[in-house]
């Protein structure tokens, strides 16, 4: 074994060439015993080597000058040594690493990454779950002070980056993102990860332009023994229980670990959201030999939560900024009216092969599962959440014929005295036999299937060549499921709004577990490949990289709709598309710790499956001319490696053109009033910035951390803007008959993007101390954060009086402008503090870790969107005219003072 490590090692040598022996041995400071597998690299070169199971590595080179040689394992402190390199061998002796006892902190992260607060319509993703792995101080920053408050990196969605575990894709079809709950829990075993940031290659993948991470969950690339873990918090659950074991390879090359967590919460920091999750992983690992390796793993991960909703200035400025309106008590119990409820299982069998000039790895898995999504459906009836309009002070204030305070003054105390869900209302209500109120399921039953190999040859001492190729298959069942009747006996499948049916073929009166208002499938694959080569020569580092693939989508409904005869049921036309990506990078060392970098690509990608069908609820309707999406993005970096301060600094240009969105909504539009699909086409979007990154270490025990982010996100179009509805009913109450109308273009261009705060400072301290116990603090100031704005209200359509047909007079340019301005949220300053503390008692590792985030308990908006059913100018102005409009931008709100608290035992 320690002859294959130092062939590993000289092989990123070239042949012929002079080379200088780095030699050393590497340690466990607390436990006094070698590392095997530490990761010796120089940095700002490819040149990289691993400890053998002594501690001893060789690590040869063919570079001169001052270079900083950088030691690394998992769990444990990275060192950093300055190093002259000149023509004889060097001996740095023996080095040790501490522990790393700020590791409790990803936890901490991964409770954030699944806090995705979501409505139907609008989404926030994060891009913070896919930064956990690096040691890059802007990015840190981003992910654990940055994150609480949404900031995306560069403004980029989670689609834009790429997840996989043990290189295999896990990105969703339906938005390109991934699903963290699906592998929620099993922090211990998820730990272990390889990020590249941005454009930088991967072994596994072409990726995305925010970055990639593959997680490696070999047990042979964990820590042997047990760690049990207990938390505390006030975010998303209130407790947490963790149990984790590691084999180690044993001497017929059998190795396993088994992982399992339970997470739990009444309610979080928002009230009536539950929380109620258990997750567990096994995997198998049998070293057939030196260089074959299989894996097979197991996830289980179970997550259910109550979720919460964005709410007006008035309803904030009523009841505070922990206010759910989904809620509320029954028999005694909170329940939440709106639960997500996620199952999805992963089985994987994997391959690796390495040998001293390749290494592959294969995989196949299999994922099934359900994701569900609650509300309540009422038919015929008056809206039951407390939220609803005409049950807000603002209803009466607003009347078109005058004030009515009176009354605004009685529905405030109503509002206050009866501020969530009345699940007796609801029963009462149904007490007739047929349901006016019923609470359902939105479902979605999966079925993937991915195949997918990587291969690295390593083809001289200056080039590596890294190739791949990847399969997935889904097939996606959709539908509603009645699953409480809330005390009827029946629910009449019928749309209030048309009085047709959603089911022609099927019982007009379904009972609770049948499936209703809505039943299709989805088909969806990809096959993909990539290629790249990388390069490296005296001062000189470069790659080149470059993807195909081929994306296929198909709708089959299931359901007969009154509504959509013609194009409800049976199969759709396939959309295919066939796509490309490139994208390169040059590396200059102006010295060993000095370089340039750039990077740039150009990427033609399929749209994702949420943008490709108009409303596939109901029909086999399409984007008309859909086009694939195109990304063109470039970014220059410097970097700085000296031995006390380390930075980098990025400027980032990134271009989106021919995206697609669909919104669904109400609308009092200029050209009428309906539920509407709206679809936007020929968007495109502008994203460009400076990113600051720097961190001086001051003594062996003060670290200082500055980072910087100024950036603009704009709509870079005016997009074309089509509206659809359904045509039943009678003729004179439709918009057209035609069943859609496009709109023209949205005047939108230059408007900023719904991308999280566009301006992010933060300024940090750190203390370790030589006994084991740390604190950190670090200020944060967040600027230009937008609300998102409605596109329907920014057409020609907007002008015009719905009852006449004619131009409103006073819909002026100006006064226009002034109606519409975007919504800017408040700049907001946020302080974090963390410390933890280590013990080695009788060979167990004991370790605390506490977090504080927003000390202050500062009140803020993370995001928010324009509603859209003032779709005229007189509507809106008229609603417009109070300081609280009836259909005023919605805001969510950021977690106020919160903690998390962490206990850990290994051994």
């Amino acid at each position: 074994m320690r002859i294959f490590l130092i062939l590993f090692c000289l092989s990123s040598i070239g042949y012929g060439q002079e080379t200088i022996t780095i030699t050393g041995k590497i340690g466990n400071q607390t436990a006094k015993a070698p590392l095997d597998k530490a990761i010796i690299s120089i940095e700002g070169t490819s040149e990289t080597c691993l400890s053998n199971s002594q501690g001893e590595f060789q690590l040869a080179t063919s570079q001169e000058g001052a270079y900083i040689l950088k030691i690394s394992a998992p769990y444990y402190n990275t060192k950093r040594i300055p190093i002259l390199l000149e023509a004889q061998n060097l001996s740095i002796g023996m080095i040790t690493l501490t522990n790393d006892i700020t590791i409790e902190q990803t936890d901490n992260l991964i409770s954030l990454t699944e806090s995705d607060l979501s409505e139907d319509d609008e989404t926030v993703s994060l891009s913070a779950g896919l930064l956990q792995a690096t040691k890059d101080v802007f990015l840190n920053r981003a992910a654990f002070d940055f994150g609480q408050a949404f900031f995306r990196v560069r403004g980029y969605d989670s689609q834009n980056g790429q997840v996989l575990i043990n290189g295999i894709r896990m990105n969703k079809f339906f938005d390109g993102r991934p699903q963290w709950n699906n592998w929620g829990g099993l922090n211990d075993v998820i730990r272990n990860q390889e990020f590249s940031n941005g454009l930088e290659t991967s072994d596994y993948t072409f990726g995305g332009i925010l970055g990639n991470t593959n997680i490696d969950i070999r047990p042979s690339k964990l820590r042997p023994g047990i760690r049990l873990s207990s938390s505390a918090s006030n975010r998303t659950y209130f407790g947490r229980l963790m149990a984790t074991y590691t084999s180690g390879i044993n001497t017929n090359g059998f190795g396993y670990t088994l992982s399992a967590s339970r997470r739990w919460a009444k309610e979080g920091y928002i009230d009536g959201t539950l929380y109620d999750a258990y997750s567990f992983l096994g995997a198998l690992e049998y070293q057939l030999n030196e260089r074959n390796n299989i894996l097979f793993t197991t996830i289980l991960a179970r997550n259910r939560r109550g979720r919460s909703s964005a709410i007006t200035e008035e309803v904030f400025e009523l009841a505070g900024n922990k206010y759910n309106p989904y809620w509320g008590i029954q028999n005694g119990a909170i329940r939440n009216s709106r639960e997500r409820n996620v199952f999805e299982p992963i089985v994987m069998l994997n391959h690796y092969y390495k040998s001293k000039k390749i290494k592959v790895t294969s995989g196949a898995s299999y994922q099934f599962g359900t994701n569900n999504r609650s509300r309540l459906g009422y038919f015929n009836a008056p809206n039951p959440e407390p939220t609803y309009y005409r049950y807000l002070p603002s209803f009466y204030i607003n009347n078109p014929i005058g004030a009515d305070f009176t009354n605004a003054e009685l529905a405030r105390d109503g509002f206050l005295n009866n501020r969530q869900l009345n699940w007796s209302n609801l029963y009462q209500a149904n007490s007739s036999g047929k349901a006016t109120y019923l609470y359902y399921n939105d479902t979605t039953d999966n079925t993937q299937i991915t195949l997918s190999s990587a291969a690295n040859l390593k083809l001289n001492a200056n080039f590596k060549i890294d190739f791949g190729v990847n399969y997935q298959q889904l097939k996606s069942e959709n539908y509603a499921e009645i699953k409480d009747l809330l005390g009827a006996d029946f629910h009449e499948d019928i749309d209030p709004f048309s009085d047709t049916q959603n089911d022609v073929n099927g019982t007009l009166n379904k009972v609770e577990e049948d499936i209703f208002n809505y039943n299709y499938e989805m088909h969806a694959s990809l096959l993909s490949g990539f290629a790249q080569l990388s390069f490296e020569k005296l001062k000189w580092l470069g790659f080149v990289s470059g993807t195909i693939s081929s994306t296929k989508y198909q709708r089959n409904g299931l359901f007969l709709n009154e509504r959509f005869i013609e194009n409800s049921t049976e199969k759709s036309d396939e959309l295919s598309f066939s796509n490309y990506g490139l994208k390169g990078g040059l590396t200059y060392k102006v010295t060993g710790r000095h370089w340039f970098k750039v990077n740039g690509a150009f990427i033609n990608k399929a749209p994702v499956l949420q943008n490709s069908f108009i409303n596939p609820r109901e029909n086999n309707a399409v984007v008309p001319n859909i086009k694939s999406e195109t990304i063109s993005t470039a970014d220059v970096n410097y970097f700085l490696r000296l031995p006390d301060l380390t930075g980098r600094i990025s400027g980032f240009h990134s271009r989106f053109q021919n995206t697609t969105d669909i919104n669904f909504f109400f609308v009092d539009s200029g050209v009428g009033s309906d539920f509407v699909q709206e679809v936007l086409t020929d968007l495109d979007k502008l994203h460009m910035g400076i990113e600051l990154g720097l961190e001086y270490q001051i003594s062996s025990q003060v670290k200082l951390s500055a980072v910087a982010n100024v950036a603009k996100y704009l709509y870079a179009s005016n997009p074309s803007v089509m509206i659809n509805f359904d045509t039943a009913g009678a003729e004179e109450d439709l918009i057209d008959i035609t069943g859609n109308i496009d709109l023209g273009t949205a005047n939108i261009k230059n408007l900023r993007l719904a991308q999280g705060p566009q301006k992010a400072f933060a300024l940090g301290i750190e203390y370790r101390d030589p006994k084991y116990w740390w604190i950190g603090a670090t200020a944060n100031y967040l600027a230009n954060n937008y609300a998102n704005i409605s596109t329907i209200t920014r057409t020609q359509s907007f002008f015009f009086d719905p009852d006449t047909g004619e131009r409103f007079p006073d819909a002026t340019e100006e006064n226009v402008t002034n109606l519409l301005k975007q919504s800017r949220l408040d700049d907001f300053y946020l302080l974090n503090l963390v410390g933890g503390k280590s013990w080695l008692k009788n060979g167990k590792y004991i370790s605390v870790f506490a977090s504080i985030n927003n000390a202050f308990d500062a009140v803020f908006r993370t995001g928010g969107y324009e509603q859209s059913r003032n779709g005229n100018f007189g509507q809106l102005q008229q609603d417009s005219l109070r300081d609280n409009p009836s259909f005023a931008p919605k805001y969510w709100y950021g977690f106020g003072r919160t903690y998390f608290l962490n206990l850990a035992i290994s051994y």
